[in-house]
Order: C-alpha cells, then structure tokens, then sequence
C-alpha cells in the first residue's frame, strides 16, 4: 500500500529508507521525513526558523502546484462486492452511496472538476487475510478506495455492538433504562469502538499528505477518529459531518464517555449538522460539559478551543439530482408505473405511500394506527384509499427489529380483515427489497407521501418523492398530461426528521398524536389540487436548487477557509488518549524561559514589576485566597531591592489587601478601583483614597438581587467601588440568558449615571466609567516618566481577560518613547490561551517560582534599600484621579 506520507514509522524516526522506490499515485510523494512544524508535538523551534520553514513552504507550494484532493471516510466503502464462484472477487461502485454521490456531483461544479478522491472504509463481506494484499491492491488502482479490514469479532463488537446498541438508540433518543430498552454501556464494546477507530486512522496514514489533503469523516461511528488524526498531524485539514440526529444535552450527559467523545470531534476543523437543532444540542453539551462558549462569527458559529477556532456547520443534504433523472428515463420503470397506474388509478384508488426502514424509529406502527383512524373516522375513504407501505430491510439486528416487523404484520392484517373488500386491500405491506426503479414507480403514482418517523437524522425520501412527481416527458406521456399540466405533490412529515425544517409547505405532524396524523391523512387527501400545485413548486425549486453536489460544495468550500491560517499558527499537543487536543497560538507566542528572564533582570536597573493575584500568584481554584508565608516573602525580597517598584494589580478589596499583605514591606498596591495604597516602613499605611461617588449602587443592587432570587446558582459580589453579578454555579444557558437582559436592564436603569455595565465570562459587572487594569497601568508608566525615570525593565503578570489592557499598555510603551531603547519588556499570561502578551507560563506555579528567581537575584545582590518609587507613584497617581474624578480598574 502507498504512502503519501511516509510508509514506515521507523523510517520516519531515523530519516533512512530502504527498498524500491515506491510507485506514484498519480502525484508527487512528500518527503519521507516530515519537516513541516507542529507534526511533532513538542517540537519547539525559533522564530527565525519557523519564518523560514513557512517561507519554504509557500515557495515549495507555489512552484509545485498539486491537485485539490479529498480524503473520505466512512463506515462503509462506497462499492459493492461479490464473490466469484471460482474465487476472487468482483467489485462495482455503489450508486446509491451518497460518498459516491458526493464525488460525482462535485466534479460538475466550477473549479472541481480535476479534483481527486480517495475513500477509506470497510468491506461489508469478510476478505479472508490472504487476499487483503490483493484485494486492498485492486479496489485502489481502481476505485481509489482504500479498505479496512476488521477481524469478524471486531467488527461485529463495533457495529452491532457500541454504534447499534448504544450510540444509535441514545442518539435517538432512547435511554436504556433496561436492558431491553437498548443496550447498557459496556467498556468492553467501547474499546472495541476505539480500536477500529485507530484501523481507520492507520489507514489514512497510509495515503494522506498532510499538507496537501482534505480528510472529511462521517457519522458516528467515527467520533473519536479526529482525535487519532490530530495526533498524527497537528495542522490536518479535518472536517467531520453527522448523519444522525444529536441529542439534547440531558440524554447525552447520560453516555458514560461523553467528555471523550466531544472533545475527539472538536479536534475537527469543521462539524456539520444537518439541522439547528442538532447543532444547539451539541453546542449546549460544550457548555454545560466542557465550560465551552461560541459565538457567531459574520454568519457562522464557532467554537474557540485551545486557540483552534472549531467552526459549526448547519446544512441539510441533498438528492444526487442526475442519478434521480436517469432513473426516471429507464424504460423499467415506464413500464413499472403503467402496472401501478392499472392497480390503483384505474381502479379508482389513490395511493398513500411510506418508504422506511424496519427499525423501532422510523414509526410504522404508528402511522399504521393513523391510517386506522382515518378509515374508522372517515369511512368514505374506505374502498378509496390504499396504503402501501416499503419496509426496507432493517440494517442492525436484535430483539427490537423482531418486534417491529412482528407489530407491523400483525397491524396489517387486523387492519385489512376489518375494512378490506374482495377486490380491495386497505394496506400493502412489501417486506422483500425493491429495485430503486420500483420505488421511484412508487413515488410517481403516489397522491401523497408520509414519513412519520419518531426521530430520524435526515431522511431524502420527501426529496426523492418530489424529484419524482415533478417527473418527465416520458413519465407525463404514462400519466396522460399535457406539456401545460402544473405538477402537483403531497408531504405529511414528522416533525422530528432531519429535512422537516426544508419543507415548509409540507404537512408537518407529531407522529406519537394517532388523531392529528389522521387529520394530517385526510387534509392531504382533500386539499385543493392548486394547492398542491403551489406547495409542490416551492419544494421543487428548493430541493433542485439544494442537490447533494450543492451541500458538499459548500462544506468543503467552509473546511478550505477555516483551514486558511493553519500554517501560521503554532501548534502545541496536550493531553492523553482521547483527551489529547491541540493548541494553536500565534508564532510569537512563547514560554517564558527563566533563565532569559533573570538575564535581563541582572542588566538593568529601572525595574517595574506588575502583578496579578488571583489566578497568578494564587491558582483560581484554592478556596483559601489569603497569600501564603512563601509569596510574602517572596514580594518582600523584590521590593527591598532599590531597583525595584512593585505593584501588586488586584480586584480585591482595599480592607482585604490591607489585612492580607500588612507584613509586606514597600508592596504598592493598585487595590479596587483607584484606591492606591502604600505600606511605610514603620508598618503604618498611608492610604491615598479618591472620592468616588457610588450611590448609583441603590439602584444597581435592587435589579441584580431579582435577577439572583430567579437564577438558582448566581449571587452577587459587591465591592467598594463596583457591584458583580455572578452566574458561575448556575445553569449555563438559563445563566447566559438572564445575564444578557441583566445587562440591558442595568443599562436602561443606569443610562444617567457616570458608570458602565459590562458582561464578562459568568459574570455582568458594574463600575466607575473609565475603569482598567489598562489605565493603571498606563498611568504607573507615564508617572514615571514624568519624574524623570525611563524604565529599562517591564515585568507585567496576569491570567484573565481584564489583564489583556495591561498587556497591551505594556508593549505599546515598548514601542514608544516611555521607556529606554533597549528596554527589557516581559508581558506574560498563565496558560497557553490566545493573548495579547508575548509569553506564557503554564499555571501559578510557575508564576511563584519565576518570581523567588527574580527575588534570589535581588537577595544575592545584598541590596536591602526599600524603594520611594512605589509610594511616590501611587501617590501622585492617586491625585491624578481626584483631579479627574475618574479611577483606574483592578
């Protein structure tokens, strides 16, 4: 089997080859070993470097311009096999895959006709291992499809094991609250869903080019692929798109691996759902699950994760329009509508028609009961109305298929003993396959088509159904219309199918209510027929227009733009197993390397040091917030060097700081909101309080206690100089709606007042106008430089997105006239996050460590002067803000 890759790991580690060349798939192979960056997880490289390699890649890409080429993969091939009585094997593509379809349709849109595809899947024959070779050999030379073979057991445990008894039904919507009722989780089975997974990877491995291809995965017996794939290639260009319905967040929350799960499809670049609804239920499982946000980007929804911006796609999939055509011109089925014609027409009859399979889902029973009720409340349709109902085969197996096919027999006959006639039959029950031609005979004679399934994924039988009324001249010919005749069509849908939302002059029923399903029949039957022409016409001209070619058209045109930036951005693995993800940040953004850091600290002798509390010097999720005995002294040593003035930038309280941090000498503190503090060294404060008017709190503090006595889980935070409202522990979409009318509420309330209301993460916070870490930080910078002190080192440490304007105060000056040329300027974050600063620490930890490195220098330089720059910044910054009126942000 080629590689597009590299065919041998060992090959790949040691950079050798070995052996005859391989043979070429039509285009060039990339090079054994892979130096594009971000493949190798860890692979840290500089910013010289990474410029190169990037500028060498788009020269590379330019010169040797490769064909767009795709690679699909799904449970099954799109191809069909047969075993040859003397051995050996006959293959032929499937036309009714929609994989076949896909590939099919898009070659007649601009620009895709020279595209390549490749198809990864199984088999749905067993291969005995001595023809594997042979097999995966023939099916790529001619098909480009390569296979993968799974072991019988294997197989069986992964298919009508975890994706039939377990991820189908809850899909579905069904818990499996006994063991009848679907199957109960079973780690054996998963492992089994995991391992195939894993086949499928390795096979990819096999032909992709990882700069070059798309790979796009579906459905979901393939959830956790991604994952295996990101892991490989950080940058692979990966869409995946369900054919399933996705449950609300409450069925799923049920599923013992529902965190694997998510987190192995946000390793995709793009996840495609048929409808909203769907999307919202995944969505709202991020949120609640996984703390995830989205918003909507001009027009899309997406997901930031770990820097990768994972975009959602709401679409529905279309009818292979060509393949529905050709099928309407066979003369078999000329000759199959002129045999139903003469069965029901000529008799007088009008014909109801259900296409579905035999499973528990597709509701046949139920539409059974309808068509009952229609006969027992309407008996002037008895004798005029037949039923013909298409029972596919089921495609899993077990106990509940078996019940199904022995409800519906029994359905049918008590049905057609009650109101049949000798020359009339109520309802046609045909159990055995049908040639596609036959169905589509079906679908032309049919006045009208009913699809009640309880819960279906997408469901192309009303589109196949329309495509098929709007018919041809041959089939009009059969039918006896005239060249001006108007067509006409009839829907009845659940309202929980897939392509329900698309047929909006549909029909549309609850199928569990029997009398409304009745009454949807007998409208149908009654309708106006220039009713029908209008509804017919405006499904028509949405389901030609909306073609399978059109929906993989525009999916793949979103994965090529969402994949856009991926050679720009460097990539970081993290995690284990299916927790593995990938963190995608800006080229210049870097851990921050102590030693770097102490350098420059050693050549300078202007220091600022600017630091957060909460999440840096003590991690977010301590309950005990107080500093500990170490970070006392750690903050004590920085400050007792002359060189030094250190802030601690804090949205604590000024009572708080002041109990906290009495034992630290020379600390300035940047407390709530303006108040500027400064501990002399007789251990008295000095205290620099501007008057802040905040009676606008009588006002603020009413509203958000309404807020928080209807929203179970929020409480309110209220500080000297601002008031918080917070929703962390409340349900995160009643949360976040309650949070958006809070804060249209409070600024409707307070539209008069000096103050501004803003929403962060979890929380709507009321303050001072003019409010910042920003402007404190600004304002620490420019007083300094007023007194003549051109800073050479900047040291500037948060976690959260209120540090991002200290951030960017701080490298704004570095390219400014406010500190030396050659000034040293440190912006660092905690965590890998996108951020406004240049570096990054992993967690406060680290943030401790950095800190007791930069105060042994200090200890080592035996330099114990406490330093005046602190208590003369924070005063004459403090009497900026009474002359302004207005008070730096904490």
């Amino acid at each position: 089997m080629v590689s597009r890759s590299y065919s041998n790991l060992l090959e790949l580690a040691s950079g050798g080859s070995s052996g005859d060349p391989l043979p070429p798939l039509g285009r060039r192979l990339i090079p054994r070993v892979v130096t594009a960056s971000g493949i190798v997880p860890d692979l840290d490289v500089s910013d010289d470097d990474a410029d190169a390699d990037a500028a060498s890649a788009a020269s590379d890409h330019s010169e040797h311009a490769p064909l767009e080429r795709v690679i699909i993969v799904a449970n099954q091939l799109p191809v069909r096999a047969s075993r040859r009585a003397g051995g050996g094997w006959d293959f032929a593509w499937d036309q009714d895959s929609l994989l076949l379809q896909v590939k099919d349709s898009l070659r007649a849109h601009h620009g895709r006709a020279d595209m390549e595809f490749v198809y990864v899947g199984g088999l749905r024959h067993d291969v005995p291992p001595a023809e594997h070779d042979e097999v995966a050999h023939e099916l790529l030379e001619g098909f480009g499809c390569v296979p993968t073979f799974l072991p019988a057991d294997l197989r069986s445990r992964f298919y009508h094991g975890f994706c039939k008894q377990q991820l189908w039904p809850l899909f579905h919507y069904m818990l499996p609250l006994s063991p009848e009722l679907g199957g109960r989780f079973d780690r054996l089975l998963w492992q089994a869903y995991v391992s195939v997974n894993k086949i499928f990877a390795d096979k990819i491995l096999e032909v992709i080019s990882p700069d070059e291809d798309f790979v796009w995965v579906h459905d979901y017996h393939l959830m956790v692929l991604p994952t295996f794939l990101r892991k490989r290639f950080n940058r692979v260009k990966l869409g995946f798109f369900l054919h399933s319905p996705f449950p609300s967040s409450e069925i799923y929350k049920t599923l013992p691996v529902r965190e694997e799960l998510l987190r192995s499809l946000l390793n995709a670049d793009l996840i495609g759902f048929h409808t909203f609804d769907y999307a919202r239920h995944f969505l709202s499982c991020c949120s609640r699950m996984l703390g995830l946000k989205y918003e909507s980007q001009r027009g899309y929804i997406a997901l930031e994760y770990y820097g990768r911006t994972v975009t959602i796609k709401i679409l529905p999939v279309g009818v292979h329009l060509e393949q529905l055509q050709s099928v309407l011109n066979l003369p078999e089925l000329g000759v199959k509508v002129g045999e139903l014609l003469k069965q029901f027409h000529h008799q007088n009859r009008l014909l109801l028609l259900g296409v579905d399979d035999m499973d528990i889902f597709k509701g046949i029973s139920l539409k059974l009961l309808a068509f009952e009720q229609l006969l027992m409340q309407h008996p002037e349709w008895r004798g005029r109305v037949v039923l013909v109902q298409i029972a596919n085969p089921a495609r899993g197996r077990g106990k509940d298929v078996k019940e199904v096919q022995e409800e519906s027999d029994a359905m049918v006959k008590r049905i057609n003993d009650a109101f049949g006639q000798p020359d009339y039959q109520p309802v046609i029950l045909i159990d055995k396959p049908l040639q596609f031609y036959e169905r589509m005979a079906y679908y032309v004679v049919a006045e009208c088509c009913l699809v009640t399934a309880v819960r279906d994924g997408m469901n192309l039988i009303p589109y196949e159904y329309i495509i098929a009324r709007q018919g041809n001249e041959k089939i009009d010919s059969i039918l006896g219309l005239g060249p001006a005749s108007r067509k006409k069509s009839m829907l009845v849908v659940s309202e929980f199918i897939g392509c329900s939302p698309s047929l909006s002059g549909a029909i549309r029923v609850n199928p569990w209510n029997i009398d409304s399903v009745a009454d949807a029949m007998d409208y149908a039957l009654e309708m106006p027929a220039g009713e029908k022409v209008l509804r017919h016409e405006k499904h028509h001209r949405y389901v030609s227009t909306h073609d399978v070619g059109y929906w993989a058209n525009s999916c793949l045109q979103d994965l090529e733009r969402i994949c856009l930036d991926h050679n720009r951005r460097r990539c970081w693995g993290i995690g284990f197993g299916l927790k593995f993800r990938v963190v995608a940040l800006d080229p210049n953004f870097k851990k921050l390397a102590v030693e770097h850091l102490v350098s420059a600290y050693r050549r300078t002798t202007k220091r600022v040091i600017l630091l957060d509390y909460d999440g840096t010097l003590m991690p977010q999720t301590s309950f005990g917030k107080s500093p500990t005995s170490r970070t006392i002294d750690v903050l004590n040593s920085l400050c007792r060097d002359k060189n030094n003035t250190v802030f601690l930038v804090s949205a604590k309280s000024r009572m708080t700081l002041n109990e906290w941090f009495l034992p630290c000498e020379s600390l300035g503190l940047a407390a709530e909101h303006g108040y500027f503090l400064r501990l002399r060294r007789d251990a008295e404060w000095e205290t620099c309080v501007p008057v802040i008017d905040c009676s606008w709190k009588q006002i603020a503090e009413p509203v958000m206690k309404t807020y928080t006595e209807t929203t179970d889980g929020s409480t309110i935070e209220n500080k000297e100089t601002a008031i918080v409202w917070c929703y962390e522990d409340a349900d995160p979409d009643f949360g976040s709606c309650q949070a958006k009318e809070l804060h249209e509420h409070l600024e409707s309330v307070l539209s008069n007042e000096p103050v501004s209301v803003k929403a962060g993460p979890n929380l709507v916070e009321v303050k001072p106008q003019g409010v910042s870490k920003g402007l404190v930080a600004k304002r620490i910078l420019s007083t300094m430089q007023e007194r003549g002190d051109l800073l050479d080192f900047v040291l500037c440490v948060g976690d959260d997105r209120s540090d991002e304007d200290m951030f960017e105060v701080i490298m704004t000056a570095a390219r400014g006239m406010s500190l030396q040329p050659e000034a040293e300027v440190f912006a660092c974050t905690v965590g890998r996050k996108p951020s406004k600063a240049k570096y990054y620490l992993d967690d406060p930890a680290d943030i401790v460590r950095l800190v007791q490195g930069l105060a042994n220098v200090s200890d080592d330089d035996k330099t114990h002067a406490p330093p005046l720059a602190a208590a003369t910044a924070a005063a004459t910054i403090t009497e900026v803000n009474r002359g302004t009126g207005s008070a730096p942000y904490s």
